[in-house]
């Protein structure tokens, strides 16, 4: 059973979903793509989302408020990717940016071992239904400029400036 409810956040209203194994989505509500994540999701799992609780949403929320308060940088919540193979190691790469970091499209690629693999990891960040947690709003374009961002390129830059805010580093310098 694939349980979900919404949340609220200060950065706007969030679906949550979660089965046995853990989060398996974590995205604004009003996405545009939110759609065919969710029926990824149900496909990949052969099952349907219900409204309910479930016993990770507790543990997500507290983390989440500790992430918006400034006090979490590293979340530890069992995760549920649902995608490809290849889709799941973006997804696992994404999981090794530091916070209050960021990386280009291409140094991703070459993280994950084929610079060449530009478009399909830009296009596997856009299938991340878990926002935040795997944090595809530290991936920016290579001049450094704010690009792709499902939940928003507003949205992509208050996250970046709030860790930038609370990673205790200075001389950093403006953002974008």
């Amino acid at each position: 059973m694939i349980l979900c409810k919404y949340i609220d956040t200060p950065v706007g209203k969030m679906r949550i979903a979660a089965t046995d194994e853990g989060i398996c989505l974590f995205d604004f509500q009003y996405r545009k793509s939110i759609d065919a994540i969710v029926n990824r999701v149900e496909t990949v799992l052969s099952d349907r989302f219900e409204e309910g609780e479930h016993p990770h949403f507790a543990k997500l929320e507290l983390q989440m408020v500790e992430y918006f308060n400034g006090t979490r940088q590293k979340f530890d919540l069992p995760l549920h990717l649902v995608g490809t193979s290849f889709q799941k190691g973006v997804w696992e790469g994404l999981l090794q940016i530091p916070y209050a970091e960021t990386r280009s499209y291409k140094q991703q690629s070459i993280f994950l071992g084929n610079e060449k693999a530009i478009r399909a990891v830009a296009s596997a960040n856009g299938e991340n239904g878990i926002a935040i947690i795997v944090p595809c709003h530290r991936v920016i374009g290579t001049n450094g400029s704010l690009v792709g961002y499902g939940g928003g390129l507003q949205r992509k830059k208050w996250l970046l400036e709030h860790e930038r805010k609370h990673s205790g580093k200075t001389g950093q310098g403006e953002l974008f």
